[in-house]
């Protein structure tokens, strides 16, 4: 103790001399200090009424004033005047006043303040230091105001303090550590302001704290041990930090007065301790939004006076432990966003306290115990989203104070209870996504206290009670999508005046829509798609929709799928800015496209698609500067494409099936933002001239390298297809079929690496079909039939193994037709009416003649050995002339090449050591098992990446030579190039190509780096196509060994390259599995390699289904989250399919985002391929083929969406 008082002494007289300094001598204060009288304290209170910028109420602006008829100053509102021998100020309250202003150095004059309160104001700028002269001071209050800067260093001179509030303030940097000398301090409050750094060990000197709360900084660090010796403490909240550690085991050992600790939306983790049990007093324990780990501890059910639990948002197991039940005290109990499983305890029953009980986001099975139902005094209860089945049981009716009912997201059957409509209390109810059935109860609908009605996704029956709206005048949410109920929409509905969001879409309503939803002026999202509304009868037009236009938040309209039977009418444009989605697809509507259509200036999505619209499209389309999904297929429309020229944001634009006339226009080359076009079955061509270099679509256009679907099939399109084609690298679709093109197809279509269909059947095509079209690995459909192509089948098409139909008939094809990869499926039907195709009998061609091709294989034989010769004698020539040179160079240590890599270039050490600046830090790239990597310049300006082997290393040697092997040979656009090499005794490097964009554990785990999920598919099917080459395509199969994500780098076209080859094995060809003591990285080790040293292919499958979790979970298998039994493996498994939102990164999908239910569906079936990848039996494991067929299908069907998905 005495040395805490000494350490204490010192810090405050440090503080003084820190404060002295700051003025001209300690002296001349004290000197001043002795002059100072009442007059000095007016002087000081009208100084900082001179700062007061702004006093709405004219408080002090009246009554505090200088003048000599004006009452005392000790008389002026909100100053104390306590001392009677000296007269002084020593309270100053100008609290919530709404004052606007500094405050003055000259403030700190009032030398007798014992207290100040100047909070619920606006004060602003930092605070002097003069403010601290208050030796004095025991209370400071300063909270709600704007102060900003760092707290002064001065506030430990306030050593008499005992209240100190700095809450909602802009505080920055940490708290000076002068503070924790303040030991009569009994309550600190510094929450909501911008304070950071570590708490220190000192905070531990305020040992007569009661109150503490540093909630909603930027505290980062453990909290220090010391605060949990804090005897006196009975608050303590740290809650919105990022703190980090775990929490002491013996926590509660010396803190018998504890009654709430708030330390939610934190880092924290390891276990909860058990020895909560011995905080008697706890009333609070809030540790929600960490990531603690393992079950909750049955001992907190012995903390008899907890009132509220909060445990949701961590990564808590097991099972609910039935000892919570002990907690009669308890009213708010949270345990949701964690990894529960089991059933609910029926001990539950016995919290009759309980008010609000939070379980949703596990994995909890069973029923729900009947004793939960008599929890009279529960006005929340939420689990959606787990496993829990049963019927919903009549007892529900028990809950008479029950304000909010969730059990959405859970395999529940059977019917609504009618009890449910005796809840005279309840404001919301979700029930969607269930087998729930039968009618709704109609009491429901007569229960004037609801707020949201949540029915979707059950096979319910019924028809909607016509006077629904008259009883429900608080009814916000209506949603009975996806749902068996029909009839017709009540026209009462627009009774329930405050609603915002209906949803009554893939029902069976029929009947008109009725006008008097219109009157809903609250009115944001009206769902009506896939039901059999009509039109009423009495009118052509689509009245209801120009009553609609009254709605004036109405964001979304979608109606498609209804036989509506009418026309726009043209006060269509006088929807408001509002409205961002308007949907009226396959509605039968006629007439023409209202000029007025271009009023909807804040439009997003724009479909009209599947009806029977007629005439030109108007030109105010050009308006529509926000739009960027726009579909008018399948209509009768006429018109050129200019109005579509100047809409910036337009990504989808489909116009098929029309009779849009006109050509292809320059503008279209601009339009940056497009990645989907179809304009196919329109009269595109038809009547304009060719333009200076022949064709009708300019060159520009093909710019538009973000472009995913290109459709220009069935037009009058004419002119020879550029080499600029290529430039379409992200494109998935090309059609291009049924016109008039002319010329070669050109070479470059080849590098379009994405492309997955390509139609060019039915125009006038000449030449041989490229040979670079082998290089087109994702193909699936290549239609090149009627067309003039003649010369082979190039044999290089033989690589296409994904490719599932092949047509080039009607052509003028010669030779002989390919017999592997794909051919073996194929019929003769893809080859008829060709000049001369020869081969298997079952195209019903002749067979290719042999002798004429024996004969000219044995004259390229000969011409080859006679070249062969020449070069072995060049050779020898020139081996000669080197060792000579050779022995007359001294022994140096210049590494020379020793691999045949073709066009491979010499380089020695000498120029390594320059490219890489002495292999300067600066360059340095990151390490692995072997060596380290570094960026290096070569003397002709490229970029590398130079791999130096670290020679001591036991393997290094083993695992160059390999590298050198698998590289050499190897050759795959998605594999790392090897440039050349260098070697010599001491020294050996590997310069390979250089990936500006590094590896994909970079993009996963940084902070600055975001790969979004058609970017992440797009890598991870590099990977595969990667490992199809390697276990596949090459003379024998050959195991990577090692995948992982910082083995995959990345270039500067976001494309996805294998690496690191340096343990990677090759098996013989009669080998399907080797032994080696080689072991890969721990957590992608499939089990066999492992625990036997048996390497396959499938051990790679393994390591690929691993990754596949890891890429769009963002958790490495080696995250602290995975122990005991839980490992990353487990946790999908556990997760798939009901729970995948919880485990998937929450970046990838948010709940309110465009085609939620898509990309759901979408990563559902991603986390369902990689536990199929990681089965325990390599037999039973996928074939890198059928992943890759299944990733290509998850992209296709999340590119391809149309519509919105989320209903």
């Amino acid at each position: 103790m005495l040395r805490c008082y000494c350490h204490c002494y010192l810090l405050a007289v440090l503080v003084m001399v820190h404060y002295c300094l700051m003025k001209t001598s300690c002296a001349a204060i004290m000197n001043t200090t002795t002059r100072k009288n009442i007059e000095s304290d007016q002087s000081a209170l009208l100084s900082l009424k001179s700062h007061i910028t702004s006093d709405p109420h004219q408080i002090l602006f009246r009554n505090w004033s200088s003048n000599a008829t004006s009452s005392s100053v000790c008389d002026w509102i909100g100053v104390g005047c306590r001392s009677r021998r000296h007269r002084r100020v020593t309270a100053l309250d100008i609290s919530n006043m709404n004052l606007t202003g500094t405050i003055p150095p000259e403030l700190g004059d009032l030398s007798f303040l014992d207290s100040i309160d100047i909070s619920g104001n606006y004060f602003h700028g930092n605070l002097p230091e003069e403010l601290f002269r208050f030796h004095r001071l025991k209370f400071m209050n300063l909270k709600f105001n704007n102060f900003s800067g760092a707290v002064p260093l001065g506030i430990g001179l306030l050593l008499e303090l005992q209240h100190l509030s700095l809450d909602s303030n802009n505080f920055v940097r940490n708290i000076p550590i002068s503070i924790y000398n303040l030991s009569k301090l009994e309550y600190l409050n510094v929450q909501d302001n911008f304070l950071g750094g570590n708490i220190p060990e000192e905070i531990g000197n305020l040992y007569n704290l009661n109150y503490l709360s540093m909630e909603s900084n930027q505290f980062t660090g453990s909290i220090p041990l010391s605060i949990f010796n804090i005897s006196t403490l009975e608050s303590v909240g740290f809650t919105y930090n990022s703190l980090s550690g775990s929490l002491p085991v013996d926590i509660c050992k010396n803190l018998p007065n504890l009654v709430g600790l708030y330390l939610s939306a934190n880092e924290l983790n390891g276990r909860i301790p058990s020895s909560f049990s011995q905080c008697s007093k706890l009333q609070t324990l809030s540790l929600s939004q960490n990531k603690f780990v393992g079950g909750i501890p049955k001992e907190i059910g012995n903390v008899q006076l907890l009132e509220k639990l909060y445990l949701g948002g961590n990564y808590l197991e097991g099972e609910i432990p039935p000892e919570i039940g002990n907690l009669s005290n308890l009213n708010l109990f949270s345990a949701d966003n964690n990894q529960i499983i089991g059933s609910i305890p029926r001990e539950l029953g016995n919290l009759t306290m309980l008010s609000m009980l939070y379980l949703h986001f596990n994995s909890l099975t069973g029923i729900i115990p009947p004793e939960l139902y008599t929890l009279s005094n529960l006005e929340l209860f939420k689990i959606r989203e787990n496993k829990i089945t049963g019927t919903i049981h009549r007892g529900i009716g028990n809950l008479t104070s029950l304000a909010y009912l969730d059990f959405a997201f859970n395999n529940f059957t059977g019917t609504i209870p009618q009890e449910i409509c005796n809840l005279h209390s309840l404001e919301q109810i979700y029930l969607s996504f269930n087998k729930l059935n039968g009618s709704i109860p109609t009491g429901i609908f007569n229960m004037s206290t609801l707020a949201a009605i949540v029915l979707a996704f059950n096979p319910l029956l019924g028809n909607l009670p016509l006077a629904m709206g008259y009883a429900l005048p608080n009814l916000v949410l209506l949603d009975l999508s996806a749902t068996n109920i029909g009839g017709v929409i009540p026209s009462s509905i627009a009774n329930s005046s405050r609603l915002s969001r209906i949803a009554l879409a893939r029902a069976q309503f029929t009947g008109p829509i009725p006008d008097s939803l219109g009157d809903l002026s609250l009115l944001e999202v009206l769902l009506l798609f896939e039901n059999n509304l009509k039109n009423e009868a009495s009118s052509s037009e689509l009245g209801f929709l120009t009553s609609l236009t009254k709605c004036k938040y109405l964001s979304s309209l979608q109606l498609g799928k209804n036989p509506l039977n009418g026309i726009l009418p043209a006060s269509i444009g006088n929807f408001s800015n509002s409205l961002q989605t308007f949907d009226a697809a396959s509605c039968k509507i006629m007439g023409r496209i209202p000029s007025e259509i271009g009023n909807m200036s804040n439009v997003l999505s724009l479909t009209l698609d599947n009806n029977q619209l007629t005439g030109f499209i108007p030109t105010t389309i050009k308006d529509l500067q926000t739009i960027q999904h726009l579909s008018l297929t399948q209509n009768n429309l006429k018109g050129t494409l200019e109005q579509f020229c100047n809409l910036p944001r337009l990504s989808e634009l489909y116009l098929d099936q029309n009779q849009i006339s006109g050509s292809i226009l320059e503008c279209f080359g601009n339009m940056t933002s497009l990645r989907q076009l179809s304009l196919g079955n329109n009269l595109l061509g038809s009547s304009i001239p060719r333009n200076f270099w022949g064709s009708s679509i300019p060159r520009n256009f093909w710019n538009l390298k973000d472009l995913l679907v290109l459709n220009f099939s069935s037009n009058f399109l004419s002119g020879s297809l550029p080499q600029e084609i290529g430039n379409l690298k992200a494109a998935t679709v090309i059609d291009m079929s049924m016109n008039r093109f002319w010329g070669d197809i050109p070479s470059t279509m080849g590098s379009l690496q994405n492309l997955l269909n390509l139609f060019l059947a039915n125009n006038q095509l000449q030449g041989s079909i490229p040979d670079s079209f082998g290089n087109m690995l994702s193909l699936q459909f290549l239609d090149l039939s009627h067309n003039s192509l003649s010369g082979p089948i190039p044999k290089s098409l033989e690589a296409l193994r994904y490719l599932k139909y092949f047509n080039v008939s009607f052509n003028k094809l010669k030779g002989e037709i390919p017999s592997g990869g794909p051919f073996q499926n194929f019929t003769s039907e893809s080859f008829v009416s060709n000049d001369a195709l020869c081969g298997d009998p079952k195209f019903h061609v002749p067979r290719c003649q042999t002798n004429a091709m024996h004969r000219s294989k044995v004259k390229k034989v000969l011409q080859i050995v006679y070249i062969l010769l020449g070069v072995v004698v060049v050779v020898i020539m020139a081996l000669a002339l080197v060792f000579l040179r050779y022995r007359k160079k001294k022994r140096a240590q210049i590494g020379t090449l020793v691999l045949s890599i073709p066009t491979q270039d010499r380089i020695s050490y000498f120029e390594l050591q320059l490219a890489t600046n002495g292999y300067n830090e600066s360059n340095f790239l990151g390490s692995g098992s072997f060596g380290s990597v570094y960026k290096g310049i070569l003397n002709d300006g490229r970029l590398v990446a130079v791999k130096v082997f670290n020679m001591q290393e036991e393997g290094a040697l083993k695992s160059f030579e390999v590298e050198c092997e698998v590289l050499c040979n190897l050759r795959h656009r998605n594999l790392v190039k090897v440039i050349t090499s260098c070697s010599n005794q001491d020294f050996k490097a590997l310069v390979l190509q250089y990936m500006s964009n590094g590896n994909l554990e970079k993009w996963l785990y940084s902070h600055n780096y975001f790969l979004e999920l058609v970017q992440r598919l797009d890598i991870m099917i590099d990977v595969a196509n990667a490992l199809h080459y390697l276990h596949h395509e090459y003379l024998t199969p050959v195991v990577h060994c090692d995948l992982k994500p910082s083995n995959v780098l990345i270039d500067e076209d976001m494309i996805g390259h294998v690496s690191d080859f340096g343990i990677t094995k090759f098996l013989g060809e009669e080998e399907s599995i080797v032994l080696t003591k080689t072991l890969a990285t721990i957590g992608y080790i499939a089990p066999e390699y492992g625990s036997e040293g048996l390497i396959s292919t499938a051990c790679d499958i393994y390591s690929y289904g691993i990754m596949l979790m890891e890429v769009f979970t963002r958790r490495r298998p080696s995250d602290e989250i995975f122990a005991g039994n839980l490992s990353l493996k487990s946790w999908v498994n556990e997760s798939v399919p009901n729970a995948i939102l919880q485990i998937i990164d929450a970046n990838l999908l948010k709940p309110n985002e465009e085609h939620f239910t898509l990309k759901l569906e979408c990563l559902s079936s991603v986390m369902e391929l990689a536990l199929k990848c990681v089965s325990e039996s390599p037999m039973e494991r996928l074939g890198v083929k059928d992943i890759l067929d299944s990733l290509k299908k998850i992209k296709i069907h999340l590119l391809q969406v149309k519509k919105v998905d989320k209903l």
